[in-house]
């Protein structure tokens, strides 16, 4: 990127602008074949003469055309024929930043690739989403990096419109009427460089243009810096979810060694504030003085090269830091818990809405034990399973529910189908219809139903069916299918973890039988436990339990 605004490379763009007007002129007349060829044979400029020439004149462009006249000798009468200066230096200008764009698109197209890897990567590695900082609810890693992925995929898409904006040229003269180069010439010479015309100028190519990529350079960066933020943002001690890259032998401090500072997302943020500050002067440097004057050019000698070398320097460092970006996904879990269930508060109050409470009386049954868990340290879920005027509504079925992550991720494959990362659902496809039978097939059915050993299982065994079930052995246990252990237990998801549940008390040890009562005789007859519909223990309706109303409202 430096190349393409080095000194040398701008001279010779200009000589590459001017025999290109040669070509022009020759193609309409007004210089002969062979003139021509001797021109580009001959054409030469020597930057140390340059220098020396300007000093005395002040002025680089006819310090270069006087230095390339020169090599020339008679021919110099057809060099920089018909143009002025800004013909010259904003044309090749604007084929500098083309050969910048070219260079730094793809780095930003790379990036963006790195970014959906890494989004598909950890799209369900959950995490506490934050708001002021603050704890706010679950959200996976992968839906933070899929924000940054798609603006990302904006700011490419305005730098892409930024080199559509600066893809132009200018030959129109001093004031832009066309007064000594036909504008058909001018369109030639622009064609062939890669360029479109002006379509109005006065002896500029207006700065708008300029001013365009500049802010779309300044909004690369500061994209660019916002995931640099994040990311030294969690990295902090007692956060510890992401960290930078940290090579072999690197040291963090000159004094304190433990020390793992994120000094690449730093200087990220930094640069991206030169760039916003370039991209103040490039709106400075629109409204100039009548058809021109040269405020303009003394900025744009440092900014527009600056820009483009330090966003390209910035999108490089970017990629060094996604490649190697630790995750930490145990201590993304770890913090889920910090705040002991508060992050469920929301869709406790929704579920005391759903029934029938108002938005307000939900809002506040919720937000006493909520404050009361801030202040006091305490589980909100332990609170909340102990409030009578909640668990009036809820039961601890439905409790259990409210506190599981799980809800949280039901969404998370719609919105990367929606970003493009992930392939659309497809409906289910209906079965096709099967052609009619036929007749005889129809016939040769009913008779195989009819048969004794095709019986259907509602119809009650013939009596000959009887004597041959009676003289079948049984089958011993041996024999019988092994049922698989815990075949028929509930798979416990990763997603449900009662992230906001107190551990469970420790068991007390049993106590030692007392004499006389370890015989089955001393025992008292024990009554087999009554089972409700749902598998739980139904309460003998002689036993009095001192629990709140709401234990008997368990959903179905």
């Amino acid at each position: 990127m430096g190349q393409i605004f080095s000194g040398r490379h701008r001279f010779d763009l200009w000589l590459k602008l001017e025999l290109a007007v040669a070509e022009g002129w020759t193609r309409q007349g007004r210089i002969s074949e062979a003139d021509y060829r001797q021109m580009r044979s001959k054409a030469r400029f020597n930057l140390k003469l340059m220098q020396d020439y300007e000093e005395k004149v002040e002025h680089e462009v006819v310090a270069f055309v006087s230095t390339v006249g020169e090599s020339l000798g008679d021919l110099s009468r057809y060099f920089h024929l018909g143009l002025t200066s800004s013909d010259v230096m904003d044309t090749a200008l604007s084929l500098q930043m083309q050969e910048a764009w070219e260079v730094l698109l793809p780095e930003v197209e790379q990036l963006v690739k790195q970014l959906g890897a890494l989004a598909l990567k950890h799209r369900r590695t959950v995490m506490i989403g934050r708001t002021h900082g603050i704890h706010a609810e679950p959200i996976t890693f992968g839906l933070k990096v899929l924000v940054w992925y798609e603006e990302l995929k904006r700011a490419l898409a305005r730098l892409e419109r930024a080199r559509d904006e600066t893809a132009v040229g200018k030959l129109s003269g001093a004031v832009g009427n066309y007064a000594h180069v036909p504008p058909e010439l001018e369109e030639w010479v622009m064609a062939k460089l890669g360029l479109k015309a002006e379509p109005v100028s006065n002896q500029i190519v207006q700065r708008d243009r300029h001013a365009y990529a500049m802010c779309a350079l300044a909004i690369l960066g500061g994209t660019l810096e916002r995931i640099a933020v994040e990311i030294r943002s969690l990295q902090r001690t007692e956060i510890g979810e992401l960290a930078e890259p940290f090579m072999a032998g690197q040291k963090g401090s000159s004094s304190m060694p433990h020390k793992r500072n994120p000094i690449l997302c730093e200087r990220v943020s930094g640069i991206a504030r030169m760039l916003r500050g370039y991209a103040h002067v490039a709106l400075e440097n629109q409204p100039l003085w009548n058809e021109r004057d040269i405020s303009h050019s003394s900025t744009e000698r440092v900014t527009l090269p600056d820009a483009f070398i330090l966003a390209d320097y910035m999108v490089a460092k970017m990629q060094f830091i996604i490649e190697g970006l630790v995750v930490n996904p145990r201590r993304m879990e770890e913090n889920i818990g910090a705040t002991r269930g508060l992050i469920f508060s929301q869709k406790l109050m929704l579920a005391l809405t759903k029934k029938g409470l108002s938005r307000e009386e939900a809002y506040n049954l919720v937000q006493k034990p909520a404050m009361q868990a801030y202040e006091e340290g305490k589980h909100f879920y332990a609170l909340v399973k102990d409030s009578r005027e909640i668990r009036k509504h809820l039961g601890l079925r439905e409790l259990s529910d409210v506190f599981s992550v799980e809800p949280h991720l039901w969404h998370v494959d719609d919105i990367f189908r929606r970003v493009g990362l992930l392939e659309a659902s497809r409906p289910p496809e209906k079965p096709k219809a099967k052609p009619p039978a036929k007749p005889e097939a129809k016939r040769g059915a009913r008779e195989r139903r009819a048969t004794p050993t095709r019986r259907h299982p509602s119809r009650k065994p013939l009596p000959d069916e009887r004597d041959e079930r009676a003289k079948e052995p049984a089958k011993s246990d041996a024999e019988k299918p092994e049922a698989k252990p815990g075949s028929r237990r509930r798979r416990a998801s990763p997603t449900r973890r009662p992230y906001a549940r107190e551990a469970a008390p420790k068991e007390q040890p049993e106590s030692p039988p007392e004499p006389g009562a370890d015989t089955p005789e001393a025992q008292p007859a024990k009554r087999p436990a009554q089972r409700g519909r749902l598998g739980g223990r139904r309460r003998s309706a002689s036993v009095k339990s001192n629990k709140p109303s709401g234990d008997t409202q368990e959903t179905p």
